[in-house]
């Protein structure tokens, strides 16, 4: 029987795989910017090749994680205000079977639990438009919100004198949601927390 590799090998391996793309190394050739070859020959294709040849790699990574069930979850700690919590979120780069899903929903109540007791006193904002523009918001928005999605994940971004935690609420697949590809099947929410004063930067 051979050996089935684990999450993080697979992690591993298109970390490796995108470094060799990034550097040259792996070219899809035959990727056309315009499909018009008089047109293609004036511009620089190496990048779209690069891109192209990750891609295709990647897409095969996913067929093997459904043909051999390997999960795409990552167990994640973060600590704020000395409260700690272990929680499971999808790898960027890898896709979430069935089960990664049932995982995401089930760790949903704990995830917001946290966020709630973390958060209070802070200012709260609804990113839109790609992240581009906040809307300050109440924690009953923020109610609303969570009971209309599957699951959770949450990011911290902190210095000295500022702290911000990006609360991501998501429905449908996480690796469509991310970004915008699968809506509105799939999408994600952001929810930004701040010290009051602070606007989000994240």
């Amino acid at each position: 029987m051979s050996k089935v590799y684990t999450t993080e090998q697979l992690i591993q391996i298109l970390r490796s795989e995108r470094q060799a793309c990034l550097k040259g190394n792996r070219l899809k050739l035959a990727v056309t910017v315009s499909g018009n070859p008089v047109i293609d020959q004036f511009i620089r294709t190496d990048g779209l090749q690069k891109f192209t040849a990750y891609q295709d790699f990647k897409a095969t990574i996913h067929e093997y994680q459904r043909e051999h069930q390997v999960s795409g979850i990552v167990w994640r700690e973060v600590t704020v205000k000395g409260k700690t919590l272990r929680y499971p979120e999808l790898d960027a780069q890898l896709i979430a079977l069935p089960s990664d899903i049932e995982t995401l929903k089930a760790a949903k109540n704990s995830i917001l639990e946290f966020w709630n007791e973390i958060t209070v006193g802070m200012d709260l904002y609804l990113s839109f438009n790609h992240g581009k523009q906040h809307q300050q918001i109440i924690k009953a928005d923020v109610d609303r919100i969570a009971q209309r999605t599957e699951w959770t994940s949450l990011w911290k971004w902190e210095k000295t004198n500022f702290l911000e935690i990006i609360l991501q609420l998501g429905w449908g697949k996480p690796e469509e949601a991310c970004y915008k590809r699968g809506f509105p099947s799939s999408g994600i929410e952001y929810i930004h927390a701040v010290n009051p004063g602070h606007r989000p930067i994240g």
